[in-house]
């Protein structure tokens, strides 16, 4: 008689339930945040067209065009620190609706000196920088209290979410600020943009949030050092941090130079590119799961960085307004599938008592990048051209590459679930 066959049952896990990613809009307070925030990156991006667009006609250098964006970014040098540990030590209710009214401030006195004719290069960059200076202090706080507004086991989904909303955003506002400057001109996109804060404003003025500790005298340094140390002895963050340097400072070129490139079609052709881009970063969020199922995260980062780099090499090349439009379409697709990665490895990097001084530190190099690589590339565009700056950017892009067998951001426990950062 045959000798009985050992059978091995091996239990195959039941797939884990994915309620539908709308689900969190169903939650009240998460809804009412969503739609006022969305409000509010409409507006931003009408600020950008606005802004970027008004210095064209100011001057002529594409150096000072590109200063636009540097200006934008710069104060992630001098706040975003500090910001990441007052978040995580204060009321970031307060905290919010102070950096809110900061923005409406700056935004609406900008908004009240270009109707009045009394913005000069300089002024607007300096209203740029102010404008930044409130977004740099209020996005590790803003950040931080998205599991304070909806029911823990919907947190991804509202992640998610948020990160849809602004690409929606990023979508449409390019567009309607381009009408808008075209049909009535850069100050009041820029008073549309304070207007749009009020929503967010209103929200939280409402908000009941629980009594938290206050700042003590003298935690604030002791706090960022703490995060510093954390980030020195940490392998992870360091090749996170890697990463988002490489990539950032080459990726600023086109958007930096955009302006610059769509100056032939007027405010509604560079509204219209900045809406491709926004498209493509929207379709990219779509497609982002079944390329995750296909690629690891290093490939999807890989692949997405090469089709970056086509991308802003193409820019300096096509002439016609349609042909760049489909440029920007693929531009923002790449974009969002490495923002998406670098992302999420910023949020799984450190414990959740240092997450919002972590993203500070990863916020500082992807920003501070940007601001760094808008003056380069827009220096060598006015010396060589803006062809030769994309040019170079996209090598630059491609070098940054070299990095990838040191510092992997492949990890078991990464999920895509991006977290919404201004670029």
């Amino acid at each position: 008689m045959a000798e009985s066959a050992k059978i091995s049952i091996v239990r195959v896990p039941s797939p884990r339930r994915i309620s539908p990613a709308w689900t969190p809009l169903r939650e009240p307070l998460f809804r009412s945040l969503w739609v006022a925030s969305v409000i509010s990156y409409t507006g931003t991006w009408m600020q950008n067209v606005g802004a970027g667009w008004l210095m064209t006609q100011l001057t002529m250098s594409p150096f000072m065009v590109s200063l636009v964006q540097a200006a934008a970014t710069l104060p992630v040098f001098l706040v975003i620190l500090p910001a990441g540990a007052l978040a995580d030590m204060m009321d970031r209710r307060r905290l919010l609706l102070v950096t809110q009214g900061w923005m409406v401030l700056a935004s609406g006195t900008l908004g009240v000196l270009t109707l009045v004719s009394c913005v000069t290069p300089w002024v607007l960059l300096l209203f740029t920088f102010l404008l930044g200076l409130g977004a740099v202090m209020n996005d590790p706080a803003w950040q931080a209290i998205t599991p304070e507004v909806v029911s823990p086991d919907q947190h991804a989904s509202a992640v998610a979410l948020n990160s849809a909303g602004y690409n929606v955003a990023r979508a449409v506002g390019p567009g309607i600020g381009g009408l808008v400057v075209a049909g009535v001109g850069c100050g009041v996109a820029f008073l549309l943009n304070a207007a749009s804060f009020f929503g967010v404003i209103f929200f939280l003025y409402r908000w009941k949030r629980p009594h938290c500790e206050e700042v003590k005298p003298g935690r604030v340094l002791e706090s960022i050092v703490d995060g510093l140390r954390y980030v020195r002895g940490s392998s992870l963050v360091k090749s996170v941090l890697v990463r988002t340097g490489a990539f950032s400072i080459a990726a600023a070129a086109v958007l930096a130079l955009l302006p610059v490139i769509a100056r032939p079609y007027g405010p509604g052709g560079f509204g219209l590119l900045l809406a491709s881009f926004g498209v493509g970063a929207l379709a990219g969020a779509g497609v982002l799961p079944l390329m995750r199922q296909r690629l690891s995260v290093d490939g999807l980062v890989a692949f997405a960085i090469v089709l970056f780099a086509a991308m802003t090499f193409a820019a300096g090349r096509v002439q016609k307004l349609e042909w760049l439009c489909i440029v920007l379409f693929a531009a923002g697709l790449a974009w969002i599938g490495i923002l998406a990665c670098l992302n999420v490895a910023a949020q799984t990097m450190s414990p959740s008592w240092l997450r919002a001084r972590a993203l500070s530190m990863y916020l500082l190099v992807l920003q501070g990048g940007m601001a760094v690589g808008s003056a380069i590339w827009g220096g060598l565009a006015a010396r060589a051209g803006v062809p030769t700056a994309l040019m170079w950017a996209a090598i630059a892009l491609l070098l940054g590459l070299s990095t990838v067998p040191w510092h992997r951001l492949t990890a078991e426990e990464l999920e895509l679930a991006p977290v919404v950062v201004r670029d």
